[in-house]
């Protein structure tokens, strides 16, 4: 396993990577790795020669009051679970080595990221764009590893790449779940024993849509009702949104039909989680 800090020498071993024929895989992250982010390398390593996993908390998608300080921090077991589950590069700069003192260049995706986590955290995806672009730039891969579990996240990066001509494959992978449902996520750690208990009811929400629309329900405020009441069912559970949007141009819709993404976002205490459930044109998935 090889650790890299510097832009230069991340580029230098990416070309050297692709001057020798090997095809690159990427996995970008912010660290504090769980199995759905080594789900993510693990795909990278079965469809390519070379593995890079970024890990880099990003301070630009970060609003003013959010969980910057406190967000985990733990290079080394990382790279000791990256490496298990087949990385062969780290790349960890620092936040100076990716943002000079007098940085003023942004990437901003429009329409996409007016909705849904946008509304609440308005500077966020102009944050993520910036850096996955820059990490794009650095390491040339070939392909690119994002979780569905993001969805507005992984549509706006796949806006971008084709708007921007990008030469890299988005390889969407699907959401990993706990055992009793729950996606996981590096904030789930934030949540108290009680918050833990009833943050399950976000997947139950969604289960519970899932069977509706299987059954035949095709109403979006119906399914969306009936998700909400589900979700103030619990004490702890304070609503951020519950939207069902068109998946291709993230606009409200009044009757599902695929592609459909059904998103929520619930606090508990002060942990914002979020899930979806994604109907395309072939199944639920």
């Amino acid at each position: 396993m090889k650790i890299i800090t510097t832009i230069k020498e991340m580029r230098e071993h990416s070309e050297n990577c692709r001057k020798n024929g090997d095809s690159v895989g990427f996995v970008p992250t912010m660290g504090a790795l769980h199995d759905g982010h080594l789900s993510l390398i693990r795909a990278s390593a079965a469809d390519n020669n070379i593995t890079i996993v970024s890990i880099f908390v990003n301070p630009t998608q970060f609003g003013a009051n959010e969980d910057l300080d406190k967000y985990p921090r733990a290079l080394e077991r990382d790279a000791d679970l990256s490496a298990e589950s087949g990385a062969d590069v780290i790349f960890a700069p620092t936040a100076a080595e990716m943002y000079t003192p007098n940085y003023t260049t942004y990437v901003n995706v429009e329409s996409l990221t007016q909705g849904l986590c946008g509304k609440s955290r308005p500077t966020h995806f102009r944050g993520v764009t910036t850096v996955v672009a820059k990490l794009f730039n650095i390491v040339s891969p070939c392909r690119a590893y994002f979780g569905q579990k993001d969805a507005q996240q992984l549509a706006i990066i796949c806006k971008m790449v084709a708007d921007l001509n990008m030469p890299v494959e988005i390889i969407p992978c699907p959401i990993v779940r706990e055992p009793d449902g729950l996606a996981m996520s590096s904030r789930n750690v934030y949540l108290t024993p009680a918050e833990r208990e009833q943050a399950t009811i976000l997947c139950e929400s969604l289960t519970t849509a899932k069977d509706l629309i299987t059954a035949g329900e095709t109403s979006a405020e119906i399914i969306k009702e009936k998700i909400t009441s589900i979700l103030n069912s619990k004490n702890l559970a304070t609503i951020d949104y519950v939207e069902i949007v068109d998946f291709a141009t993230f606009r409200e819709i009044e009757t599902i039909k695929p592609p459909t993404l059904i998103a929520l976002a619930v606090k508990f205490g002060n942990t914002r989680l979020i899930d979806n459930l994604i109907i395309n044109e072939v199944q639920i998935t």
